[in-house]
Parts: C-alpha cells; sequence; structure tokens
C-alpha cells in the first residue's frame, strides 16, 4: 500500500511538472506571435490533456502555414541566450502592468480570477504575460512540442464578444511520447467525422441554422436503421414508445426543476402572452403522461421510451460537428416503478445497453457519479439512490470508478464511456434515478393497500445523443460502416450499354429483397466507378459484363479486399441476405 501511495504521488508531480512545461511552451508561442504579428493581443493560455492552446487577437488571420514558421521562432526564443524573468504578483498590480501595455483582454481576465489566484509575471525583453505558475518553472526545459492547428474561439466562451484566433499545440515530455501521439492524430484526422460525412454525403450544415444538422439521404438511412435498432430492444424489454410536444409552457419547467438548473441553456418564445420552452429535456413530458391517469401497483414498472429531438444552446465557439450540436435527437426512456423494482429494473437496463453495445463492438467502462451542489432533494433521498446504484453495480459484477460530484441535479447516475477504434472515451449510455421529479409533479399510483404512493423514476439512454453516437461511430468505422448499416450495401456496375438491362434487373431483385442497391450507369470507364464506389466504401460491389450476363451471374468484389469472386446471382444474394442479418 505503501508502494502505491508513493508511486501515486511520483505520478501526481511528474503530471503536474508537464503540466507547468507546457504552459511554459504557451508563453513561447504567445511570444513568438507577438513577435512576428505588430499589435497581437494576449487572451488566455491553457494546459490540455495533450498539449496546450492560446488564445490571441491577431490583426491578420493565421492558417496552418503559418504554424510552421512560429513553431521555428518559438524554438529560437527557448535557445537564445536571455531568459524568461519571474515573479510573483499581486492581482492588482498585474491588472495595472497588463492595462499600461495595452493587453486589455489578460487584463480582463485577471480581474475575473479570485483574489487569492496565486499569479507570476513572466518577462523578457519587451514581452510580458501573466499565468499561473510556481516560480520555479522558469527552471524547467520546453517539453517535446508541435503546433498543430489554429481556429477561432469567442473571448471568453461567449458570442457577443471578439473572435480570437486560437493555436492548439501538442506537447509531451518526451519525444517518442509526442511521436505516438502525433500518429494517433493524423489518425484521427482521416477519421474526423465531418470530414468523412461530407466526402460520404450524410450530414451538412448552415448558417441559417447554425449547430443544427440537415440530414442527406444516405445519413437519413443511418440514422434509421440505428431507431429501427433500438425499437427492436424497445419491444423486447417490455418498453412503449411515445411522443411529446416541442414546447411546454414555462410554468412545467419551473416544476420540473430546469428552470433553476438549466434555463440558461434553453430557448423561449411566447404564445398567447405566455411563455413557452423548447424542450431540452423529455422527462418532464414522460411525468404527464404517466400523471394523465391514475394507475394500480400491478401495472408498475411502465417504461416510456421517447426519440425526442431536444434543443439546448450552446456556445458557438463549443460547437463541434456531430459530436456538439444545439438540437439533437435523444433515445429516452422513463421507467416508473415501485421501490421493490428498482434493482431488477436498473438491472435490466444494464442488460439492454450491454447488448446493444455488443453489436458495435464497443468496449466500455462504468462510472457512478455522486450528488452535486447544486442539486434537489433531501440526504436521506440521495443517500438511499446512491446506495441503490451501487448495489446493482456491485451484484453486475462489472467494475466501475466513482465520480464524486457530477450526478445530475435531481439523482445519482451510472455512465458508460466507451472506448472507439482509436482508443477514446465517449460518455453515451447513462442510468439516473430520480426520486425528486415524481414528488414535483405529484405523481402516484395505489398500492395494495389502497393508498396513495410516489413511483420512483429511472432516467435511461443509450444512444445518448443520437447525432452525437453517429459521428462516433463514423470515425469508429473511418466511415467503412458495417454491411447493416451502411446507407447503400451494393452498388452494381454494368461494364458496358449492353449489360444495362441486366445490370437494372440485378439491381431491381436486390431491392425487392429489401438489400440497398444502386445501379451506376454513367458514361464512364470501369475503372473509375469501381473507384468512386471504394471512396464511398459500399461494402459490395458487382460488376457485370459478358460472362455474367450469359450465366446469370454476377462477380463480386467486397469493401478492403482486391480478390474478386464470380457468382450465380441467387447465391450471391443468400449470402448477403445472412450476413445482414445482425
Amino acid at each position: 500500500m505503501y508502494d502505491e501511495q508513493m508511486n501515486g504521488r511520483e505520478r501526481s508531480k511528474e503530471q503536474g511538472q508537464l503540466e507547468q512545461m507546457r504552459l511554459l511552451a504557451a508563453v513561447r508561442l504567445a511570444q513568438a506571435v507577438k513577435r512576428r504579428h505588430t499589435g497581437a493581443r494576449l487572451g488566455i493560455a491553457a494546459a490540455t490533456s495533450n498539449g496546450f492552446y492560446y488564445d490571441l487577437e491577431v490583426p491578420q488571420s493565421l492558417t496552418e502555414q503559418d504554424l510552421a514558421g512560429i513553431q521555428e521562432d518559438m524554438k529560437r526564443l527557448a535557445s537564445s541566450r536571455s531568459s524568461l524573468s519571474w515573479r510573483r504578483v499581486a492581482r492588482e498590480e498585474a491588472v495595472r502592468l497588463l492595462e499600461a501595455s495595452g493587453e486589455h483582454l489578460k487584463a480582463e481576465w485577471v480581474k475575473g480570477l479570485d483574489q487569492d489566484y496565486p499569479l507570476s509575471l513572466i518577462e523578457e525583453g519587451g514581452f510580458m504575460d501573466v499565468l499561473s505558475l510556481p516560480l520555479d518553472a522558469v527552471q524547467l526545459e520546453l517539453p517535446a512540442y508541435k503546433l498543430l492547428s489554429v481556429s477561432g474561439a469567442y473571448w471568453l466562451g461567449d458570442s457577443s464578444r471578439p473572435v480570437l484566433q486560437r493555436i492548439y499545440g501538442a506537447a509531451f515530455s518526451c519525444s517518442s511520447e509526442l511521436e505516438d501521439y502525433l500518429a494517433a492524430y493524423e489518425e484521427a484526422q482521416k477519421r474526423d467525422h465531418r470530414k468523412l460525412g461530407k466526402q460520404l454525403q450524410l450530414f451538412m450544415f448552415a448558417d441559417e441554422a447554425p449547430g443544427m444538422p440537415f440530414y442527406l439521404p444516405k445519413g437519413t438511412v443511418i440514422r434509421n436503421e440505428l431507431e429501427a435498432l433500438s425499437r427492436g430492444f424497445l419491444q423486447k424489454y417490455g418498453y412503449e414508445e411515445v411522443r411529446t410536444p416541442i414546447m411546454m409552457d414555462r410554468q412545467m419547467w419551473e416544476q420540473s426543476g430546469h428552470w433553476d438548473h438549466y434555463h440558461e441553456n434553453m430557448y423561449f418564445c411566447e404564445l398567447d402572452h405566455h411563455q413557452f420552452a423548447v424542450k431540452p429535456m423529455n422527462c418532464p413530458g414522460h411525468m404527464l403522461m404517466f400523471k394523465n391517469r391514475l394507475h394500480s401497483y400491478k401495472e408498475l414498472p411502465i417504461r416510456f421510451a421517447e426519440f425526442g429531438q431536444v434543443h439546448r444552446h450552446e456556445f458557438s465557439g463549443a460547437l463541434n460537428g456531430l459530436l456538439r450540436v444545439r438540437t439533437f435527437c435523444q433515445d429516452d426512456a422513463h421507467i416508473f416503478v415501485r421501490p421493490d423494482q428498482i434493482a431488477q429494473e436498473i438491472g435490466g437496463a444494464i442488460e439492454l445497453i450491454k447488448e446493444m453495445y455488443g453489436i458495435f463492438g464497443f468496449e466500455y467502462s462504468l462510472e457512478l457519479s455522486t450528488r452535486p451542489e447544486s442539486s434537489m432533494g433531501s440526504d436521506e433521498q440521495w443517500e438511499a439512490a446512491e446506495a441503490a446504484l451501487s448495489e446493482v453495480l456491485g451484484h453486475s459484477g462489472l467494475p466501475y470508478s466513482l465520480n464524486p460530484g457530477d450526478g445530475a441535479f435531481y439523482g445519482p447516475k451510472i455512465d458508460f464511456h466507451i472506448k472507439d477504434a482509436l482508443n477514446r472515451s465517449h460518455q453515451c449510455a447513462t442510468i439516473q434515478l430520480d426520486f425528486q421529479m415524481p414528488e414535483k409533479f405529484g405523481l402516484s399510483y395505489v398500492d395494495e393497500r389502497n393508498e396513495r404512493q410516489t413511483p420512483i423514476v429511472i432516467h435511461r439512454a443509450v444512444y445518448g445523443s443520437i447525432d452525437r453516437f453517429l459521428g462516433i461511430l463514423i470515425e469508429h468505422y473511418a466511415g467503412a460502416f458495417p454491411a447493416w448499416l451502411a446507407p447503400v450495401q451494393v452498388v452494381v456496375i454494368p461494364v458496358a450499354d449492353r449489360h444495362a438491362a441486366y445490370g437494372a434487373e440485378v439491381c431491381r431483385l436486390l431491392k425487392e429483397e429489401g438489400i440497398r442497391a444502386e445501379l451506376d450507369e454513367r458514361q464512364e470507364k470501369l475503372g473509375y466507378k469501381i473507384r468512386e464506389a471504394q471512396l464511398q466504401k459500399t461494402p459490395y460491389i458487382a460488376v457485370i459484363g459478358d460472362k455474367e450476363l450469359a450465366d446469370g451471374s454476377v462477380t463480386i468484389r467486397a469493401r478492403g479486399s482486391e480478390q474478386q469472386q464470380q457468382l450465380k446471382l441467387e447465391v450471391f444474394l443468400s449470402r448477403l441476405l445472412g450476413i445482414l442479418e445482425r
């Protein structure tokens, strides 16, 4: 145990030192930019889990082509004989010095810090910066680093404030770690769902609806397949699908507690002199549906599920393709239970999630999040809810970690973190236990003694956001979806005009069997059409020439294989239908 504690302390010390080195690299970055661009002004520097970034106000727009020159300047500054000077500085003095040097944005940032926030003044020549770094950080060497990208970022994340230029860099304690990260980063760039979404014609965004995805025909096919998969499990596990309105009266959101805890992230409008809110969540609507009539204890559990479109305000700078949007479809469910049904229903929700994630081949880890500072309900209720989730997790045999203070405002939760092909973690599925909202809505059922009792609600989602899940899948599969999920499963390519009629017949027969097939009749060379189908990552290409026309066959090329196989059409159909069964 002693050795483990010492190792933990050493790791913590090393991590703290690496963070300081990353901030030191950010200082050199700012220094290099200010030397290259007269009039550049400092914003905010930050260390990240993989490096650092600096938000800077630069008179001219920077591009990724500028980064190599900036990086060379950083190296020259670090190797020059002059060195940075470092001293502690009080907040008031830091603000005065920054404002005197024209660094008004940085001065504003310092003003917003707590009075006792430790600050260091960093100077070299005419350069000055203020950061929270210990005095001995000046003695550190720069880490192994590489500037990666530049993007826009609103000052302090506020869309009404100026757009600054955020320069990102990767930084690690040694060059081998940096090289490993850069290899993974390059692969991630190839898999970027925004690029692949455009290449594969899955979805688009428009200035007329910022942060709100438009699904093109092929993307809609995938969305529909994901929903169909989920509906099969809803039926298997005894859920009833429902739909609720997109807008509801503000009073209801006050009653649910969302107004106090979430109204800054909601959209509002006025109808008939009443303020309405566009729903950010489905749960209050499901509470109203349960309350619509009196229920007996024999009816419970009642499981309502909804593919509900929700809207949540996000700052423009936080938007990120499908991974961070302002409207998304939530595969939400609410299970109304008696106290004696909690363990069984949570266990059933865990089994459902495990089955669905198994289809995609995801590995996952579990996390139990407990009561946050801003929450509703009594200590006793929270203790009972957290104990119930801990007990179910214990009986499940699944390992889990504790995430203190990160529960929902109405109850603790179990989160599933999936790992994609690049070993990145994404929180998707969640199971939340709620004693609060049923009380707020006055929900009740009649027990065996003919007395009114308040049900308990289990909130449950598997995809979480179908939009975000699709973005994760695009990157996980690099756009090469399994055949059952691919928007086009077979492309039929006639070699010449004389093969077109048979090609059309093959395509028709495939479609009759429910296979998503397309006929490529364009007047292009065969190699070009095959290459186009490969770029679209189509699972199967069926080529038809003289031999295939003569004997009623097709020549099949499977994605990722250079080998071709000639098969009778009925044999290909039979094999394909077997492959498409999940």
